[in-house]
């Protein structure tokens, strides 16, 4: 198979100055990789044309393909296909359709299109040119002696739309071959463990790979082939899924299932069973993270946040004795929340969280970042003590670390529904 390598360049000041987030390189290296494409590298310039031009030369130094984004507007320092035209040596000139699209585009506004505007028609004589659906700036393919770029605009719902309408079947046709991948989800288990684990399958894995990556509160094993088409790809990969979740069973809560909350709602509406929420130092994120789910609705009914007392004794039950004397950030109190959620609510799972989320509150006994999270159901009923190894923790950050470890309770106790 022919591999083709990939360079992201993205052109804008606005991006070197933090100003906004660049979330097109993100979006083309995902879907480059689905191409059976590999990027190698990335890179952002300024509106400057000679380092522009100098980060060009750079990157066709190492790449077949260079994928630019930015730099196509109307104004002065819009200078990308001027650039791009003079390394392939090729003339400007006035594409009549796309000077046609942009004076449609402002006249549907009732607005007449400035000079200035078909500066966005003038394209390289010989480009590919792909029209721009979103917005005005179309954007454009050059190839010369086994080079390519791309060019596209910056604002990213114009480059999105006019990547999956027009360029991604362009490179499709292309490529010889398509990139698949499929992810194992798990928690309860450390990066550093399931490498240990699967070591000698990592190492001797040529195609497909296994590669994991950690994230906050779980790891995920990204399975991925090499071949000519998706049907060919997921055959090789489907047995090297198989063997990774038989082995890693009680870590695995799913397969391409996106997160812990989609697993949840997916695994109780399996179940037909309902689950009801109390929560303290969370404040209602847990609720809002099983509510986000599309469908929650079949299986959640109850969710209350209780962060006083009184409303832990009178709403869910929670003995005043045990608030009095063990205080609300206890394994006891947790526990009483989860079953008093679920007694209230009628649902077969219950899940309590209390705790001292920060920056203020905390004690020599009882810490910030302590946080208490219960799960009561008929066949899983447990406490556990959440209080992170480092300090530093920002209040939302242990607050998202408690309902991550909130959602993985609730799925064993789904589980042994």
């Amino acid at each position: 198979m022919k591999q083709i390598k990939a360079e992201i360049l993205c052109v804008g000041t606005e991006i070197l100055l933090g100003d906004i987030v660049n979330t097109n390189a993100a979006y083309l290296a995902k879907e480059l990789a689905a191409l059976g494409i590999d990027v190698y590298h990335q890179s952002v310039v300024g509106d400057n044309p000679a380092r522009l031009k100098s980060e060009l030369q750079q990157a066709f130094t190492r790449a077949d393909l260079v994928v630019m984004t930015g730099g196509l507007g109307p104004t002065y320092d819009d200078l990308t296909k001027e650039t791009v035209a003079a390394y392939f040596g090729e003339k400007m000139r006035l594409d009549e359709e796309s000077a046609r699209r942009i004076a449609a585009f402002f006249a549907a506004k009732g607005v007449e299109a400035t000079p200035n505007n078909l500066k966005q028609a003038e394209m390289p004589e010989h480009a590919v040119i792909f029209k721009n659906d979103a917005g005005t700036a179309p954007g454009l393919a050059l190839e010369k002696n086994g080079k390519t770029a791309i060019l596209l605009p910056g604002p990213p719902f114009e480059m999105q739309t006019m990547f999956e309408r027009s360029v991604r079947p362009w490179l499709a046709q292309r490529a010889d071959h398509v990139l698949v991948s499929h992810t194992i989800h798990l928690h309860g288990i450390g990066e550093s463990a399931v490498e240990y684990r699967l070591r000698e399958r990592m190492e001797k894995g040529k195609n497909p790979t296994i590669a994991p990556y950690a994230k906050q509160g779980e790891v995920q094993l990204r399975i991925t082939a090499a071949a000519p088409t998706r049907e060919a790809a997921d055959a090789l990969i489907r047995p090297e899924v198989d063997a990774i979740c038989a082995k890693l069973r009680e870590y695995v809560y799913g397969v391409d299932i996106g997160n812990q909350e989609t697993a949840l709602v997916e695994l109780l509406c399996q179940k037909h069973a309902k689950i009801a929420t109390a929560e303290s130092c969370t404040g209602g994120l847990l609720s809002k993270r099983i509510t986000d789910v599309a469908g929650a609705s079949v299986v959640f009914e109850f969710g209350v946040c209780t962060y006083a007392n009184r409303m832990k004794e009178q709403v869910l039950g929670v003995s005043k004795h045990d608030l009095d004397t063990l205080g609300a950030v206890s394994p006891e109190v947790a526990a009483q929340m989860a079953s008093g959620a679920r007694r209230v609510a009628g649902a077969e799972v219950g899940i309590g969280i209390t705790g001292i989320a920060g920056p203020g509150g905390g004690t020599p006994e009882k810490p910030v970042g302590l946080i208490y999270i219960a799960v009561d159901s008929p066949n899983y009923t447990h406490v556990e003590k959440y209080l992170p190894g480092h300090s530093g923790l920002s209040r939302d950050a242990l607050r998202y670390a408690a309902t991550q470890q909130a959602l993985r309770l609730a799925i064993y106790a789904a589980k042994a529904l």
